[in-house]
């Protein structure tokens, strides 16, 4: 008797040794918001790599939860999911329904409605800031909103990778 107990200890600590070390790499997340229709919807189960940028740089089109000042109906504060659309040193304006990076009207086939509403002049992001915006533009708070701005690299909490649920979006987020 006293074996098999130690056999079951011994399993149950191997499992969760794995589990701590998968965590340290992996963050199980649920999107909460429609801002990044049709990419993602709410209820949609996703994993974010915690390591993705210790061991790269962030990319335009990387899809990333960051913490953000806003704060939800209980008080908590909130983390966002959005889009990167600018780097340092890039520069972003948008007019007559497009997002222009670095003078170069963007491809975004990824957008819910195919066009950015609202016309914003350019402006260059600084050093260790990201430009983000929503997918679903329309109904984004994102870096154009002042409560958001441009945001800070540090802030990252990491880059989405995996959709896990609904199982008929299974796969990788792009």
């Amino acid at each position: 008797m006293s074996r098999n107990v130690l056999l079951w200890a011994r399993d149950i600590l191997i499992a969760l040794a794995i589990a701590l070390i998968i965590m340290q790499f992996v963050k199980p997340t649920i999107v909460r918001e429609n801002s990044m229709m049709n990419t993602l919807h709410p209820d949609d189960y996703i994993f974010l790599s915690k390591q993705a940028y210790r061991f790269g740089d962030v990319k335009r089109g990387d899809i990333v939860v960051f913490h953000s000042d806003l704060e939800s109906d209980d008080g908590t504060t909130k983390n966002l999911i959005k889009r990167v659309i600018g780097i340092a040193g890039d520069t972003i304006a948008m007019r007559d329904g497009f997002v222009y990076v670095n003078n170069v009207k963007s491809d975004e086939p990824y957008t819910r409605d195919g066009y950015t509403s609202g016309d914003m002049k350019e402006v260059t992001v600084p050093e260790g800031k990201l430009f983000v915006m929503g997918d679903n533009r329309q109904h984004s708070m994102d870096s154009r909103d002042p409560k958001i701005g441009f945001v800070s690299e540090d802030l990252l909490i990491g880059k989405a990778f995996f959709r896990l649920y609904p199982f008929d979006g299974f796969g990788t987020v792009k």
